[in-house]
C-alpha cells in the first residue's frame, strides 16, 4: 500500500527545485522535464540555471539563495501568484567533510543554514499554500548519512538527521490533509559534493541514477526512497546495532 498518492503523470505537473544547478537537483529537473513536467529551477548560480532553461524550453529558471528568508518568501510568492505548485523539493546540500579535532564553528554552521534552515525558509513560504488547497507534494533530500553518527560527518550529518526527523513529523501532521510528503536519502552519489571525499566510496552510483530511482519512488507513491539499496539496506541494519557495536563496526568498516 502507497504511503503517498502516486504520481504516474508527470504532464503539466508543477514542479518547483530548488539545488538544481548541479548534481542530483540537475539530473532531476532533466528527467522530469522529459516527462513533461513544468519545471523551476532555482539555485544561486544564474547562468547554470539559464543554461538548462536554454536547453529544457518551457522550463523556468529562478535564482536563489536559500539561506536569506526574504528572498525564498518572495520567490515562492511570484511562483503562486502563477498558479499552484504540485510538487516541491529541497534539493539544496552544502558539504564538507569536518571531525571534531579541526571543529570549524563558521563552516559548521554554515551547514546548519544551508541544510536544515534552508528547508524551514521554504516550507514556511509554501506549506500554508499547499494545505489549503489539500494537495501537494514535499519532497526533502537528506542523506543516510543522516542515519547515525560517521567519522568526518560533524557538521554534515547532523543537519541530515534533522531533515529524517522532519520529513517523519511532516508526514504525520499532513497526510491526512491530502499533502504527499517523501524523504530521500541517497547513499554515495557522483556529484561535486561527494568529489571532495577522499577516501573510497562504496557503491556509488550516477546523478542520473539518482534522479531515476527518485521519480519511481515517487511515481511508487513511497515515503523513504532510499538507494542504491546494496548500500542502504547495510546502513539500515547499521543503524539497528546496540551503540557498543555500531561503533565497533564503524571503526573497522572506515578505519577512522
Amino acid at each position: 500500500m502507497s504511503l503517498n498518492p502516486p504520481i504516474r503523470d508527470w504532464h503539466g505537473q508543477r514542479v518547483w527545485l530548488i539545488g538544481a544547478s548541479t548534481g542530483i537537483g540537475r539530473a532531476l529537473a532533466i528527467q522530469l522535464h522529459a516527462l513533461g513536467a513544468r519545471v523551476v529551477v532555482s539555485a544561486r548560480h544564474r547562468e547554470a540555471l539559464e543554461s538548462f532553461v536554454l536547453a529544457h524550453p518551457g522550463s523556468t529558471a529562478l535564482p536563489l539563495d536559500v539561506t536569506h528568508q526574504g528572498a525564498v518568501q518572495d520567490a515562492a510568492r511570484n511562483l503562486l501568484a502563477q498558479g499552484p505548485l504540485d510538487l516541491v523539493c529541497y534539493c539544496a546540500g552544502y558539504y564538507h567533510p569536518m571531525r571534531a579535532t579541526a571543529l570549524d564553528l563558521t563552516d559548521l554552521l554554515r551547514h546548519h543554514e544551508v541544510n536544515t534552515v534552508g528547508a524551514l525558509y521554504v516550507l514556511d513560504a509554501v506549506l500554508p499554500s499547499m494545505v489549503n488547497r489539500h494537495q501537494g507534494h514535499l519532497s526533502l533530500i537528506s542523506s543516510v548519512a543522516g542515519y547515525r553518527g560517521l567519522p568526518l560527518g560533524l557538521a554534515y550529518g547532523p543537519t541530515k538527521a534533522a531533515l529524517i526527523n522532519l520529513a517523519e513529523t511532516l508526514y504525520l501532521d499532513l497526510h491526512a490533509q491530502g499533502l504527499g510528503v517523501s524523504l530521500i536519502n541517497p547513499g554515495f552519489v557522483d556529484t561535486p559534493l561527494t568529489a571532495q571525499n577522499e577516501f573510497p566510496m562504496p557503491a556509488i552510483i550516477t546523478a542520473e541514477e539518482a534522479a531515476k530511482a527518485i521519480v519511481q519512488g515517487w511515481t511508487r507513491g513511497e515515503f523513504e526512497i532510499h538507494f542504491p539499496k546494496r548500500f542502504t539496506w547495510v546502513m539500515k541494519l547499521l543503524r539497528l546495532l546496540p551503540t557498543r557495536w555500531y561503533f565497533a563496526a564503524i571503526r573497522r568498516l572506515t578505519r577512522l
